[in-house]
């Protein structure tokens, strides 16, 4: 997933790109209006926008009515101003929501996670014979339904969260401490995986050896 982060203030840059890349998101920072208009007019995919609404050379709400929305992609702004004016006017024009500084990285890591799922139109990612309900969370090989532990069920959904992108071993290591509490090393990853393999009884996921692992799309 693609974001396009347009903010002047380096340190929070910094806070979200390093936050936002740990989780598998591609960040691209634009410190301008002008830069973000530049990036925009090469037909780079984005997939969502996070707009600091105060800009050196102009104000984000005007990128996102000019050039955001007409691309058709949802937009956060960020903003300092917290009065009902400026915030109900980005809320009406199409905004998907907004977040005041000083903000929580993980808050608004949260949001961007929690629109992108609700605008994905495709909740099921079918690959090979074996489908996801990405909202429900049920896996199905061929229409039968796949009995998999809550970590196994999890680990797949990650996966198929970025398909086609590599997860590294250490992001897995990272939401398994998360999800379950507990510390596990490599090897334990390396069981798991192979649990999952046996149980989907086709292998669609792809050890990138010393990386981690990757299910690719069917073209």
């Amino acid at each position: 997933m693609n974001i396009l982060l347009v903010e002047d203030n380096t340190t929070i840059i910094k806070g979200i790109k390093y936050s936002f890349e740990v989780n598998n998101y591609t960040v691209v920072a634009k410190s301008s209006v002008k830069e973000a208009t530049n990036y925009l007019s090469k037909n780079e995919r984005v997939n969502l926008a996070i707009l600091d609404i105060a800009l050196p050379d102009g104000n984000g709400i005007k990128l996102y009515e000019n050039e955001i929305k007409t691309r058709g992609i949802p937009a956060i702004f960020l903003t300092a101003k917290d009065d009902e004016e400026t915030v109900v006017k980005g809320l009406n024009i199409g905004a998907e929501d907004y977040i005041t500084k000083p903000f929580s990285i993980k808050e608004l890591l949260a949001r961007v996670n929690k629109i992108l799922l609700r605008l994905n139109k495709h909740s099921t990612i079918q690959v090979k014979d074996i489908s996801i309900d990405m909202d429900k969370m049920i896996v199905t090989k061929n229409g039968d339904k796949i009995e998999l532990t809550s970590l196994e069920l999890k680990l797949l959904h990650l996966l198929f969260l970025n398909v086609n992108k590599v997860v590294t071993r250490n992001t897995i290591l990272d939401k398994i401490w998360e999800w379950t509490g507990n510390y596990v090393d490599d090897h334990t990853v390396t069981v798991y995986f192979k649990r999952i393999r046996e149980k989907l009884g086709t292998d669609i996921i792809v050890t990138i050896k010393g990386i981690g692992y990757r299910i690719d799309s069917e073209k």
